[in-house]
Formats: C-alpha cells, sequence, structure tokens
C-alpha cells in the first residue's frame, strides 16, 4: 500500500477503496495514524469503548455493550441526522467475535445479520499493526447487504433530496454515488470516529468527550461535498445530549 499511502487525494497517509456487487457493497479505509499499536489494541479490542467510538458518527443515536448467552453484544440504535428518541431509532445488533491480540496485530469483529430499510449482512472489522516512529497501520471495514425495498428507496432519495450526494472515488467527471457512495461516505465516517477517540485520549477525562467531538466535526468539515449534512453547533449539541443518554442508560 506504500504507493497509494504517500500520494492520493486526502492529504495524507490514507487510502479509500470500496466494491459493490449483486446488492451488497464493502467500504475499507487503510491509513497510518499516529498513535502507538498498544494504545492502539486497547481500545479496538474493548467493546464498551467502541460504544464510544460509534456514538460520534452522526446517525448513531445509543450504543451499549452487553452479555447474551454467553457471547458479547454491542446494540447500536442508528437513526436520523437530528436529534432523535431512542425508540424511534433501528435496533442495529453486533455480535462481537472475540478479538485477536499480539504484540504485532490486533483484529476485531461485528456482524449483524439485520439492520435498518430492508439491509443485513453487516460487517465492522477493524484490524492493525505497529509501524515505526510510533505510529500505526489500520485497516477498517464496513459492508453490508440491501434488499429491492431499500434499492428503490436509495433511488427515490438519490433523486429527491439526496441527488447531490457522492462518494470519494472517482468515476469519470464525477464521484460515485448510490449505495456505493453511502458505503464510502460511512467508511469515511467510521474511520474518523476511530482517530478522533484516540485523539481525544491524550486529554485529562473530563475533556476527552468534547476533543473528540470536535474532532470528529473537523475532520469531516475536510470533505464537505460528501460528508456535510449539519453545521457545528447543531452537531456538537446533538452529540452531547446522546452521550449524556448513554451514560445515563449503562
Amino acid at each position: 500500500m506504500a504507493p497509494q499511502l504517500a500520494q492520493n487525494p486526502f492529504g495524507g497517509p490514507l487510502v479509500l477503496q470500496s466494491e459493490e456487487s449483486a446488492r451488497r457493497v464493502d467500504g475499507e479505509v487503510f491509513a497510518v495514524i499516529d498513535h502507538p499499536h498498544a494504545a492502539v489494541a486497547k481500545a479496538l479490542s474493548d467493546p464498551a469503548q467502541w460504544c464510544e467510538i460509534l456514538i460520534l458518527h452522526l446517525n448513531t443515536k445509543y450504543c451499549r455493550s452487553h452479555d447474551a448467552a454467553g457471547a458479547t453484544r454491542v446494540d447500536v440504535r442508528v437513526g436520523k441526522k437530528h436529534p432523535q428518541a431512542v425508540h424511534a431509532a433501528t435496533l442495529l445488533s453486533f455480535r462481537w467475535q472475540p478479538p485477536q491480540v499480539r504484540q504485532d496485530y490486533v483484529s476485531v469483529q461485528m456482524d449483524a445479520a439485520e439492520g435498518p430499510y430492508d439491509t443485513s449482512d453487516y460487517r465492522l472489522i477493524a484490524e492493525a499493526v505497529p509501524m515505526d516512529g510510533g505510529k500505526t497501520l489500520l485497516h477498517m471495514g464496513y459492508a453490508f447487504s440491501y434488499g429491492g425495498a431499500s434499492s428503490m428507496a436509495m433511488t427515490l432519495y438519490l433523486n429527491t433530496i439526496g441527488r447531490d450526494k457522492v462518494g470519494f472515488t472517482r468515476a469519470g467527471a464525477d464521484y460515485v454515488g448510490g449505495m456505493r457512495g453511502v458505503a464510502e461516505r460511512n467508511t469515511m465516517r467510521y474511520y474518523m470516529a476511530i482517530d478522533a477517540y484516540l485523539d481525544s485520549l491524550v486529554s485529562p477525562p473530563g475533556q476527552q468527550l468534547e476533543h473528540r467531538l470536535r474532532g470528529w466535526f473537523d475532520a469531516t468539515e475536510r470533505f464537505p461535498r460528501q460528508l456535510r449534512e449539519v453545521d457545528r453547533d447543531g452537531y456538537l449539541r446533538m452529540k452531547r445530549q446522546e452521550v449524556e443518554r448513554q451514560v445515563r442508560a449503562s
């Protein structure tokens, strides 16, 4: 990946790839991040910390990790881009796979059989290896399948209020759209959430939440055409409330 990491349109060592097949889309990010491997492995191998990562995403309304029938699950409520009651958001229940953690490698995977709007077979993976200079190579993948109903809904959306929504990969004179664009945007948002969370750990505990919220929003603002949905004040206000709600319920 060295040539792509050295020369890409993102202004840093980051590569985004995506693929669309028969009603399934996959997105993945490879990035060199300025965090030591030990800190990355500790955060990624803990499902509770994943909830603190996932809540940064605009559409995540709530996240909770818990044990069920001898297995760990990460329950995520996904919904709209504005404040929303937890019960009104859709449950995306991930089965947490036991992570692989070694001194030179960490790998985590979560799978959900069903999702919102006729989507299914979700997979969220993260793996990392140490690099020189206290840096880490992170690979993060996000994928899901979709049915006929979600395809029709997406077509309607893209022909109306979502007609300007695009991904990051060039397709001729413009960028990819449709479900592949959705996968690329969410893959970037999840990657940015991981990086913003890790960045915040250097701050005192009482300042970490504000650090990561502002860091995530600032990262998305580097790509306004793809990722801008709300203004800063609206995002910060909504997320502070959602995190407080999440903490109260834990």
